[in-house]
């Protein structure tokens, strides 16, 4: 599976102010594969080290972090030869030896001639709870996550088809009728599979979605065994009590994260660090609420506000228990919603878009609102071909932005500053 974290990559190798890259992102996105096979295509060897399949690793780290010390070591415990510009250096789970991630300030300070990657995929909860001494300003990051759907059709082998839907969105024009239901469908189809690697692959070698959700079901068995292991036994259980609510929640028609649908009497007292555990550990999307949409909008958040979306809707689609006949056919169902909201939400996610949405005293609620440079666009989600709304009319005649997006499963169009653009061409935004 060619993923767009590639030509990053590349980028970074091939930079005069490289230093060393820290990849994060939920557990199973398919952080080591994307990097070890960038490895192959592109250096001489790669030298290869898990801290959690080796324990004993982190023992290496504990004399010396210096890069003179480290580098003969590792070449003698990896079985080669580790050369500066030809051997690409790889640190999986990071986050399990905090000397390990210190030392690669001095990678960057006094060797940056060795190429080093580092994986994390819960980086971010080890440094928030353990108070590592995070270097810095010596490390770059990145952040990978699912397949969005574009890498989905490049995996389905329709990488054409991925052309023709940017183009369509490019031109603003309608794709032929018998293009856009095949589109429809492979959309609904992304719904049940998700992005997450292992269910893609599963998909594609099986054509079964059954197969598909006895992955998925493994998936979020690993996250709640990390969500024991990373955390105490009592913040586990609230946090495992916050992620399973997420369906129920995105179930109401207010999908504003309320603390008593995870149990009565709830506050962010009680839950705020196990929601920001989850949201650390990447496998929940934060969207802000904000009170204005004016530039620059994210200094209108208020932070009491947020819905939480799942990383991955394929795992939302597993969760919430919906039948995949019902995503499949043009059935109408309430919570068909729930999960295009939190697909657009995981196709913006991956284009770097921070998550926000807007609401007005109550009385109107926009899905989703993007700051592009000094342009606002405000977002609406529809999960049929059923458009009619009010609250794109609210926020438009308060905050005249450049223009507006409806996503539905209705064709290519524009009228006026209004965009007609279908779910599955989320990606071109």
């Amino acid at each position: 599976m060619y993923r767009k974290i590639q030509e990053f990559l590349k980028t970074w190798k091939e930079s005069a102010y490289r230093k060393p890259l820290i990849l994060q992102g939920a557990r199973q996105v398919g952080k080591t594969y994307s990097i070890l096979e960038f490895g192959r295509r592109f250096y001489e060897n790669v030298a290869y080290f898990n801290f959690e399949t080796n324990p004993k690793l982190s023992e290496t780290f504990r004399e010396s972090i210096s890069p003179d010390y480290l580098i003969p070591i590792l070449s003698h415990i990896a079985g080669q030869t580790i050369v500066k510009e030809k051997t690409l250096i790889v640190f999986d789970e990071i986050q399990l030896c905090e000397r390990a991630l210190i030392s690669l300030k001095y990678f960057c300070e006094s060797a940056p001639g060795y190429h080093i990657a580092a994986l994390g995929s819960l980086l971010g909860v080890a440094v928030n709870r353990q108070q590592y001494s995070f270097p810095v300003g010596k490390v770059e990051t990145a952040t990978l996550f699912p397949l969005d759907f574009e890498e989905f059709l490049w995996a389905r082998g329709k990488s054409s088809f991925a052309k023709d839907i940017q183009a369509a969105y490019s031109a603003m024009e309608p794709l032929p009728d018998g293009l856009h239901q095949q589109a429809v469908d492979l959309y609904r189809e992304y719904l049940i599979v998700g992005g997450m690697p292992a269910c893609v692959k599963t998909f594609l070698q099986e054509k079964s979605f059954l197969d598909v959700r006895l992955v998925q079901g493994q998936i979020v068995d690993n996250y709640v065994a990390d969500m024991a292991k990373y955390a105490s036994a009592s913040e586990s259980v609230k946090i495992r009590a916050c992620y399973q609510s997420i369906p129920a929640q995105l179930a109401k028609e207010n999908r504003k994260f309320q603390y008593k649908v995870v149990q009565k009497g709830g506050s962010s007292a009680v839950f705020g660090a196990s929601i920001e555990w989850l949201n650390l550990a990447g496998v929940v999307l934060k969207c802000q609420k904000i009170s204005h949409a004016y530039e620059p909008i994210s200094v209108y958040m208020e932070l009491a506000s947020f819905k939480l979306y799942m990383g991955d809707v394929g795992l939302l689609t597993l969760k919430s228990g919906i039948a995949q006949q019902t995503i499949l056919s043009d059935l109408e169902n309430q919570f068909l919603g729930a999960l295009a909201e939190n697909y657009v939400a995981q196709q913006l996610t991956a284009k770097d878009y921070p998550l926000f949405y807007w609401e007005s005293n109550g009385s109107a609620e926009l899905d989703f609102v993007l700051q592009k440079g000094c342009e606002i666009i405000g977002i609406e989600v529809k999960s049929g071909i059923n458009v009619r709304s009010r609250s794109l009319n609210v926020f438009s005649g308060k905050y005249a932005p450049a223009y507006n997006i409806r996503f539905s499963l209705k064709n290519f169009g524009q009228v006026d500053n209004l965009r007609s653009v279908p779910l599955y061409a989320a990606f071109c935004i």
